[in-house]
Parts: C-alpha cells; sequence; structure tokens
C-alpha cells in the first residue's frame, strides 16, 4: 500500500525534515513528537466519527470531548470546555497562543485520556512534550493535516483500510529511527519479524510475549499473522503476497470487538526504556489495539517474577552489554553477566512446558567457546527441542550494526534428536547501508523447507539447509555454528596448458606488430 503512494511518503520525510532542521535531532526525541501530534489528530477524528454515528443510530454516546478539563495546578473556576482540546479547534489558533495551549491543555488531557489505572497513562505519566518553537509546531500541524488527508484518499480510491495504511505510515515514522540506541538495541527489520512469525505460526488465544519489546514489532507480527490466518480461513481470495513473499490481510478485516479483546489479553511486552515502553504502546494503539499490555520492567532483574506463562515468546534481546550480579534474577543460573546470553535464558523460563521461543541471537551465542556459552546451548540442546539455527547474512541489520546473526527456534520440554540448519544468503535487500529492495531473496524458501524439513532427505551439508544429528553437535561442545558443519563447494578451476597460453601470446603479439606495420605505411603515405 504505501509504497506506492509517493505523495505520502513525501509527507513523512517533510515531517522529519522539519523537526530536523527545527532543533530536534534526536530521532527517539523526534518520533514522540510527532507520535504525540497524531494522537491528538487521531482522538479529534475518531470522536467525532463516533458522534455522526451516533446521531445517525439514535443512540447516545457521550465524546471524551464533552464537559470541562481542569488543567493541572489550576483551581475548578479556571476548567476549561473540553471542545478547545480539539485538534480541529486548536489548529486554527494563532501561533503565538497555540504553543502554550497544548503544553499546558491538551497535552495533559491526553495523558489522563484512558483513566488512571491504564498501561498508557501510566507510562505517559513522565512524558513531556518538547517543541522549541511555535513556527514549527504550526508547519507539523499543516503536514499532519496534508498526511491524514492523503490517508484518506488512498483508503477511498484503492479500496484500503484508512487503519491499515495509517499503520503503515506509523511503521515507515518508526523505520527513521537509525540510530543505535542503548546497550546495542536496534529496531529488527519488519521482514525478519515476519519471517520468524510464518516460522513459529502464532495462534489467536495464545499468551505471547516479548522481554525486550522495543516498539512491538514481534507483539504486532504475531498480531498480524493471527489475522492472516482468520482470512485465509474466510476469504482467501483477497489475500495476495507483500513485497515480501508472505502473505498479509488488512488488519482491520477481521478486527471485531472480540477478536480485540482475546488480541489486547494474548500481547505482553517488557522494556527498559521508558521512551521504547511508550513509542511500544502508541504502535500497537495505531494499529487498532486499545489497551496494549506493554510494561516498563527489566526481565533480567529480581523484580521479574512470570515463570512458565507463555505459550510463545519472540524476541531480539540486546546484543552488548552487561547487568550488574547483584541485580540479576536469581532464577537466571547461567555464570555470565552478559545479556545476550540472559536473555535467551529468560526466554526458556519464561516459556509453558511445550511453548516455543524464536529468538534472534549474536554469532557469538552460537559459538563462543566460553563456559556460560556453551552452558546456554547445552541448555537449549538438553531441555528443549532445538528445531532451527538459521544463519542470517551479517548486512541484516545494517545501517544500525554489520553483526553475524542467527535465529533460533525451539520448544520447551521437547527432545532434540536432529537440528536443522539454514545457511539465508539473500534477505529480499542489499546487504549495505542503504537495504534498498531487490528480488534475490530466501525468505518464502526457509519457511517452505522448514515446514517440509525431513531428516531423511535434508542431508546435503553442500546445500542451504541440512540436519546435523545431535550426538555430532554435542561432540562439538555444543558448537551451532553452521559453518562448522556445512561442507563449502569449491570450483576446480581448469587452466590451459603453458604451451597453449605462450602460443596464444606470441599470436597476439605478431597481429599487434603487423596493425602497428600497417599504420606506420599510412602515415608516411601521408
Amino acid at each position: 500500500m504505501l509504497q506506492n503512494n509517493a505523495i505520502l511518503k513525501s509527507h513523512i520525510d517533510k515531517l522529519w525534515n522539519s523537526f530536523w532542521s527545527g532543533g530536534i535531532a534526536n530521532p527517539l526525541t523526534a518520533i514522540e513528537q510527532i507520535t504525540y501530534l497524531i494522537f491528538m489528530k487521531r482522538l479529534d477524528d475518531i470522536e467525532a466519527k463516533r458522534e455522526r454515528d451516533a446521531e445517525f443510530t439514535g443512540d447516545k454516546y457521550k465524546s471524551k470531548f464533552e464537559g470541562k478539563f481542569i488543567p493541572p495546578g489550576m483551581a475548578k473556576e479556571n476548567a476549561i470546555d473540553k471542545k478547545e482540546l480539539r485538534w480541529s479547534v486548536f489548529k486554527h489558533y494563532p501561533a503565538d497562543n497555540l504553543l502554550l495551549h497544548i503544553q499546558t491543555k491538551v497535552f495533559p488531557f491526553l495523558k489522563e485520556l484512558n483513566g488512571a489505572t491504564s498501561p498508557f497513562t501510566k507510562h505517559m505519566a513522565n512524558a513531556v512534550f518538547i517543541m522549541p518553537k511555535a513556527s514549527l509546531l504550526v508547519e507539523a500541524i499543516k503536514t499532519i493535516d496534508a498526511l491524514f488527508l492523503e490517508i484518506e484518499k488512498d483508503a477511498t480510491d484503492g479500496g484500503h483500510s484508512f487503519q491499515d495504511i495509517q499503520g503503515d505510515v506509523y511503521e515507515v515514522l518508526l523505520s527513521e529511527i537509525a540510530t543505535a540506541g542503548k546497550n546495542g538495541q536496534f529496531r529488527t527489520p519488519r521482514h525478519i519479524i515476519k519471517l520468524m512469525a510464518e516460522l513459529v505460526e502464532p495462534q489467536l488465544g495464545q499468551r505471547i510475549a516479548d522481554p525486550a519489546s522495543g516498539t512491538s514489532g514481534f507483539l504486532l507480527g504475531a498480531y498480524q499473522y493471527m489475522l492472516t490466518q482468520m482470512v485465509l480461513k474466510e476469504n482467501p481470495d483477497i489475500v495476495l503476497p507483500d513485497e515480501d513473499g508472505f502473505y498479509r490481510a488488512t488488519l482491520s478485516a477481521m478486527l471485531n470487538e472480540k477478536v480485540k479483546g482475546i488480541i489486547e489479553n494474548s500481547l505482553y511486552g517488557f522494556d527498559v526504556d521508558t521512551t521504547m515502553v511508550r513509542l511500544g504502546l502508541m504502535n500497537l494503539m495505531m494499529h487498532g489495539i486499545d489497551e496494549p499490555k506493554v510494561d516498563y520492567k527489566d526481565t533480567l532483574s529480581k523484580s521479574y517474577k512470570e515463570e512458565g506463562m507463555y505459550q510463545l515468546v519472540m524476541a531480539n534481546p540486546p546484543f552488548t552489554g552487561n547487568i550488574d550480579k547483584g541485580d540479576i534474577n536469581e532464577d537466571l543460573k547461567l555464570p555470565t553477566t552478559k545479556t545476550e546470553l540472559l536473555f535467551v535464558e529468560r526466554i526458556y523460563n519464561m516459556l509453558a512446558m511445550g511453548g516455543t521461543g524464536a529468538v534472534i541471537v549474536p554469532s557469538g551465542v552460537i559459538q563462543n567457546s566460553g563456559k556460560a556459552f556453551e552452558a546456554l546451548r547445552r541448555l537449549l540442546i538438553e531441555q528443549t527441542e532445538l528445531k532451527a539455527v538459521i544463519a542470517l547474512p551479517s548486512g541484516v541489520f545494517k545501517p544500525y550494526a554489520g553483526v553475524s546473526t542467527a535465529i533460533l527456534i525451539f520448544t520447551k520440554g521437547g527432545e532434540t534428536n536432529n537440528i536443522w540448519f539454514y545457511d539465508m544468503k539473500a534477505d529480499g535487500y542489499t546487504l549495505d547501508d542503504k537495504r534498498n529492495k531487490v528480488a534475490e531473496t530466501d525468505l518464502p524458501d526457509i519457511v517452505e523447507r522448514f515446514k517440509r524439513r525431513n531428516t531423511k532427505t535434508d542431508t546435503d551439508r553442500k546445500a542451504k539447509y541440512f540436519f546435523i544429528p545431535k550426538k555430532e553437535i554435542v561432540n562439538n561442545n555444543y558448537d551451532l555454528n553452521l559453518s562448522t558443519y556445512k561442507e563449502e563447494v569449491y570450483e576446480e578451476i581448469v587452466y590451459e596448458k603453458s604451451e597453449v597460453i605462450m602460443s596464444k601470446l606470441e599470436n597476439l603479439e605478431m597481429d599487434i606488430q603487423k596493425g602497428l606495420k600497417e599504420l606506420k605505411e599510412l602515415m608516411c603515405e601521408k
């Protein structure tokens, strides 16, 4: 949808450029402030629609903009009419009054929107509306209005859901966060998330979690997969492959109140970065989940107590970093403070018996010889069914990082007999910092081969995929590095005999001399 609309892309670029030139250079700060403005716009639009619907049907509806609001620090007699908090009203205010009005009245109202007990209100408590100058705010409001007009036009002309396009727009905004965060955090490419969802097949009603959820990309990926499966059962003809070769239905196609209720009680995210928690909440809310369960929590610390509670955990935890030894949860037994190891153990502990984990790890986790590294691999091989190790090319996470990584898929309580390896060479994008779309991709092949994997036929170690028996891996100190087991194919280059080469060189020299002689004679004639 979005990738075919140049006007939408130009509005998004304009929005980012205005914040950059306006003095907000940090992409995380910019996306937060843009998100707040988009929320103000969407809240007004949604309430206006509900008011019109109620008027048409004759039903009673109390708008969120009915009544009075008492801004923080003000007396009751200074309460203002909530209508003044509507985007459609305040966007017409003079620039000098607009900034102060949003900072002191609209934004405080937004922070308390879902009631005192909602996760959104809880995590918005310390949020701040930062806008260095009124002129930037005016320009941003105009650009967002233009952006939503184009979304409406695209929805009408293209037959797409407004909410689906809006969700796509927000995903593009999030993709602009091109700076690695703390402790090696960075945004997981959405096509890799889609790949992992296809491999583990999230089911409606499962409890699904991400212990380092960031912008909630994995929770959103599980959500999109589940809705797509529902549409495929009801009307498969309307679902077409997306740009990455995966089938994805429009989000709103099956999103009734019953499904929404089940999903809102199925997806759980945790992160130690309050900005990421807010962005994760808003990402899910932009995609139709009104009350997402994303919380500020260090899942490696002693305060985290949720063991054996989830049927599926999908994650791309921080790759580099250490936690203070005294803060590590006592249920984590690995002899290490390295977060890339502890998070995998955390995922194992979070899973209910029979639950499945899908996690991206740096190459060190699968091959380093240290005591803790080997202990983690032993845990996965001896106490789970380690189903797959999918080696990713090192450019997958550019421009954030060039690290070599792998996807591990395992089921808690199962038994490992053989492990399936796949050597991914192409993910559909160039493996440089630009990450431009290309035709070459292994993603659909990985899904197909994984679902049809067979220990009797997948034995060719010269191929992209093959099984390795557990015994061999154990004998290699639980090494899970694909290159340890893959047999490389070297093409023999056959050179011509030396006398043949010399003869060709002599003939070439004779031809050159002949040509020079003819050229010289021609010049003499002139």
